[in-house]
């Protein structure tokens, strides 16, 4: 274990030089990337001298206890060895977890996408009952969401409604939430007290730097209409909404949400650069079997991976059989209970990846 520290050591050494160099810091990409590097490296080495001092500590202990001339200072090495051979196992478990390459999609901010599938008015108004259960989780951890474009439904909800999350590690927790969801109860529209199943598809990509992914605007034909729906003055005056047409992936990214046609435009292209870049990362997910294997976050989105069912209050994740009776909190945005327990099963899996190659 120790061996393995070290070698971070010496990285966390040259990236703490690194950090001070005038030409870094005039570089705000590099310096954004490097100032998160060191981060991530301090808190290895944190744990590092925590590691290092127990160590340090049950070597003195079995000293004390070997030489045996002093039987009060034996007796003190005694319990101070237990101590540290209790606290040993989960600081190196801590560590190995710590010790595995993070994924660097996860420290990206997100775009979701929450579409109404099978059930009709009631698929809508279910993924606008998601739309309201992700703004308020991404509130408590203090994330900044905002509004890309919405189709509303006709009896409430959206038919589709795309937002963008920024804040830290933003991907790497939002990812899990990528998949149909399934919502069981009585619908408001049922007159018979039947209980009706609906679904609605949420789509979570990394955002996308403009380094991330050359577009090429000679591809793109840009659309400007007036904005519809509720809004105001500049609704159905001005041509501030925006709607991109990719040409050779046939996509169609549209945004209507701010009043400045700049502002718009700007938001489209982040959705479409984003789009693109999450196809890129499935195909590189297709060539990584290791990855495939992976349930929890392959993102597969034909996969059903969650039910909502009110009568019996219930919320159940299907990728890990995890049923938690809570589901008027977790609607209104505590899921961190259910996001925990997925990313609980990603870490073992990824430390099994990683003992393997070693």
């Amino acid at each position: 274990m120790l061996d393995k520290l070290n070698i971070v050591k010496q990285r966390f050494d040259e990236i703490s030089d690194l950090i001070i160099q005038p030409d870094i810091i005039a570089d705000q990409k590099r310096y954004i990337k490097i100032n998160k590097e060191y981060k991530d490296l301090k808190a290895i080495m944190d744990q590092r001298e925590i590691y290092v001092s127990l160590t340090n500590n049950i070597d003195e202990a079995n000293e004390i206890i070997a030489d045996g001339s002093d039987a009060e200072m034996v007796e003190m090495a005694k319990m101070e060895l237990d101590e540290a051979k209790e606290a040993l196992p989960a600081l190196e478990e801590k560590i190995r977890f710590m010790l595995v390459p993070k994924d660097p999609e996860d420290a990206k901010n997100c775009v979701v996408e929450v579409r109404a599938g099978t059930g009709g008015d009631e698929a809508s108004i279910f993924a606008g009952d998601l739309y309201r259960m992700y703004s308020k989780y991404c509130a408590t951890k203090g994330w900044s969401t905002s509004l890309v474009s919405a189709s509303e439904g006709t009896s409430g909800g959206f038919k589709e409604v795309i937002f963008e999350v920024n804040g830290e590690d933003v991907y790497g927790t939002m990812k899990f939430e990528a998949g149909v969801h399934r919502v069981q109860r009585v619908p408001q529209t049922e007159t018979q007290g039947r209980v009706h199943t609906s679904a609605a598809t949420v789509m979570v990509l990394p955002e996308a730097e403009e380094f991330d992914v050359e577009l090429d605007m000679t591809e793109v034909r840009i659309e400007r209409t007036t904005s519809t729906g509720p809004g105001g003055q500049s609704v159905n005056t001005t041509y501030s909404a925006i709607k991109l047409h990719h040409e050779p992936t046939g996509m169609i990214v549209s945004c209507q949400d701010q009043k400045s046609s700049h502002k718009n435009l700007e938001k489209a292209l982040k959705v479409l650069r984003s789009r693109l870049y999450e196809l890129e990362l499935a195909k590189k997910m297709e060539a990584d079997s290791a990855k495939r294997k992976s349930m929890v976050s392959s993102g597969d989105r034909s996969a059903k991976i969650r039910t909502y069912n009110y009568p019996q209050g219930r919320v159940t994740d299907h990728r890990i059989n995890l049923t938690l009776y809570d589901l008027q909190n977790i609607v209104n945005g505590d899921i961190q209970k259910i996001l925990d327990e997925l990313q609980l099963v990603e870490n073992t899996e990824k430390m099994k990846e990683s003992d393997d190659l070693l």
